[in-house]
């Protein structure tokens, strides 16, 4: 008959016994001692505490280290022996729950000699549902750091009626103290890599939301087209080549691209084909190895690899050489690539979004650009309208950059006037949003003390006879015209077109007001709602 079993390592008894106790204690306290101050990972290291202690306790059969985050208020499983993944998984708890919890709650060890007949142990793991639990005992221990506690150290071990848990336990809480300093330093490192994925969650969802079509100004039909080709292109991977003049914001619709996309989470990374000359552009792009020329000091990772998941933004397309379009065209292809000086072949999963203000069609006429390039690009095309072709989006984009630069700088401006809003229709805008963008900058800073940016803090550009419409020089009625005109559209905004109101301010009859309007050529129906949402770009 086999004799009872021993408790797993007996510390108090004397005699022969302790010399055993030593042989067997000794040996674990010295392997975890090692363990612990390996130069290792912090889950390695833990990983190896657990494999060691269940190479001492012959009866160990699983043994869990938790770290409680309080960040999250979660209790989870960090390194396990006896669990596999899925099990470690499921094994998250709350302070106070289960045995776990209350360990992580009290700061107390807690022994339970039976855990079938224990209704607080859980068993979140699932890892005892096909095993006798009725020979198993639970032994949980805390790991703290003065009073504070950091997670927990539990054992399995198979019981019997004759078994010293409570010097079992001993032992464990003599492994919680020398493992705590480790503990601390890992779980100060899970929540700040915690904070910073938050951090960047919100970063991605802030970045989102701005660069959502809806927060793009513009009413205008021709902008309406762009909005609904956009759409099409959120959530698959075709290249797109977004074309326009300098300045009608083709960044702006390759960022909305990427943020709206399935792989928003990716990196979006810029590139500026006319800004690097020829001989750097393809080291910029694709990366090149350390010596690969004169001057290449170290390795340098390529604008590909950044983009490596998410979105390259290639701007000035057309300004490329015939040698990088070759490369170009490969990657389009089979997403393969070379860095300079290597022939290891990598492979990236990017989307690649071209934008251009060129002729691509012409310049492939003279030779200038690779027509087989083109078509590879040229798979979803879309085309921003000049600013003069979109009407009331220029009052739109003028009111945001009012709002935008009057916070920048403090200012008290508010509106622009109607004449200056003339103006600003009347100008054909060569340099687009961003030209208007430059003027209303400029008028905030003049107008700051008056709140109205009006037609003479309009820069000269904007104030000729032919943006204006007006003859430049001429007689005194005239001129008289044109402050009656601006008094009369200043009265008529603040009244919102309502023309009897605006007679009763300016001190005339409806009549004469009817008949001032129609000479001027005012449209009171404009000023109805002159109230414009706040749309952010």
């Amino acid at each position: 008959m086999d004799s009872p079993a021993k408790p797993l390592l007996q510390l108090g008894e004397c005699g022969m016994q302790v010399l055993e106790c030593r042989a067997r204690v000794l040996p674990l306290l010295h392997d975890i001692s090692l363990a612990i101050t390996e130069k290792n990972e912090i889950r390695e290291v833990m990983d190896k505490v657990a494999s060691t202690i269940a190479g001492h306790m012959d009866r160990a059969e699983r043994i869990h280290l938790t770290v409680f985050n309080r960040k999250t208020g979660a209790i989870l499983i960090d390194a396990a022996y006896g669990l596999n993944e899925e099990e470690k998984a499921r094994g998250v708890y709350g302070p106070g729950e289960g045995i776990t919890g209350k360990v992580v709650a009290t700061g107390l060890p807690i022994i339970v000699p039976n855990i079938a007949k224990e209704p607080g142990f859980l068993n979140r793991t699932g890892s005892r549902a096909h095993q006798d639990t009725k020979t198993i005992a639970f032994l949980c221990v805390p790991v703290k750091e003065g009073r504070e506690v950091m997670g927990t150290l539990g054992v399995d071990v198979r019981s019997g009626p004759e078994e010293n848990l409570g010097q079992d336990l001993e032992l464990l809480m003599i492994i919680a103290s020398m493992i705590a300093q480790r503990v601390s330093i890992h779980r100060a490192r899970q929540e700040e890599t915690h904070e910073l994925r938050e951090s960047n969650q919100r970063l991605q969802e802030e970045l989102a939301a701005r660069y959502h079509p809806s927060n793009i100004i513009g009413t205008s039909k021709p902008m309406q087209s762009v909005f609904r080709l956009m759409e099409k292109v959120f959530s698959v991977k075709t290249p797109v080549l977004v074309l326009g003049e300098t300045g009608v914001g083709k960044e702006l619709v390759a960022q909305a691209l990427h943020f709206q996309s399935p792989h928003a989470q990716g990196p979006f990374v810029k590139f500026n084909c006319a800004a690097v000359p020829e001989s750097l552009a393809e080291s910029e792009l694709f990366g090149h190895e350390k010596g690969a020329f004169t001057g290449a000091l170290a390795q340098r990772i390529g604008k590909f690899e950044e983009a490596d998941g998410g979105t390259l933004f290639l701007d000035e397309i057309g300004e490329l050489s015939p040698a990088v379009q070759a490369k170009l065209l490969r990657i389009l292809q089979n997403s393969e690539f070379e860095r300079v000086g290597s022939n290891h072949t990598l492979k990236v999963e990017i989307r690649i979004i071209a934008a251009t203000n060129r002729d691509l069609p012409k310049m492939i006429q003279g030779g200038q650009f690779r027509e087989d390039l083109f078509y590879r690009l040229n798979v979803f095309p879309i085309t921003l309208p000049p600013l003069k072709e979109r009407g009331s989006d220029i009052v739109l984009l003028a009111d945001y950059f009012v709002g935008k630069y009057a916070e920048r700088y403090g200012g008290k401006v508010k509106r622009i006037s109607p004449p200056a809003v003339e103006m600003l229709l009347s100008h054909h805008w060569p340099g687009n949003v961003r030209e208007l963008e430059n003027v209303i900058e400029r008028a905030v800073i003049l107008a700051a003390d008056e709140g109205v940016v009006r037609e003479f803090h309009l820069p000269p550009s904007l104030q000729t006879a032919e943006s204006t419409s007006t003859p430049s020089e001429g007689a005194l009625d005239q001129r008289m015209k044109r402050v009656e005109r601006e008094f009369i559209l200043e009265t008529l905004k603040t009244t919102r077109g309502n023309m009897a109101a605006a007679a009763r301010v300016l001190g005339i009859t409806e009549r004469l007001m009817a008949l001032r309007v129609k000479e001027h050529r005012i449209e009171p129906k404009r000023f109805k709602d002159n109230e414009k949402e706040k749309i952010i770009p």
